[in-house]
């Protein structure tokens, strides 16, 4: 049965009645509750499965997201950014080079 249909009568969803839940639960013992289970979640997890695992997770997300993005945007997305990151990395390398002459000239004032 799908989540969103009705229940004969006109009864609540499942997702209405999880949220309804999920609302009641957060008035009752706050936010602070949800990081405790979370945490505790994530430690089961962690000895269950081992580090591997989050590796595993990690790398079937990430080549999801980017398999996204490349069919979403198309490779003059990424020329763009590229283009973008190259030009950032210049202009801190000559913000760098600055500083670094400014920081020499101070020092021989000194000096002198």
């Amino acid at each position: 049965m799908s989540t969103l249909k009705r229940k004969p009568g006109g009864g609540m969803t499942v997702r209405e009645a999880g949220q309804k839940g999920g609302e009641t639960v957060k008035r009752k013992y706050g936010p602070e509750f949800y990081e405790q289970i979370g945490r505790k979640g994530g430690e089961a997890t962690k000895l269950a499965h081992g580090h591997e695992f989050y590796e595993l997770i990690g790398k079937k997300g990430g080549k999801k997201g980017g398999e996204a993005t490349r069919d979403r945007y198309g490779p003059a997305f990424y020329e763009e950014i590229g283009q973008k990151g190259g030009q950032k990395v210049k202009q801190l390398i000559e913000e760098g080079k600055k500083a670094a002459a400014a920081a020499r000239e101070a020092s021989e004032k000194k000096a002198s």
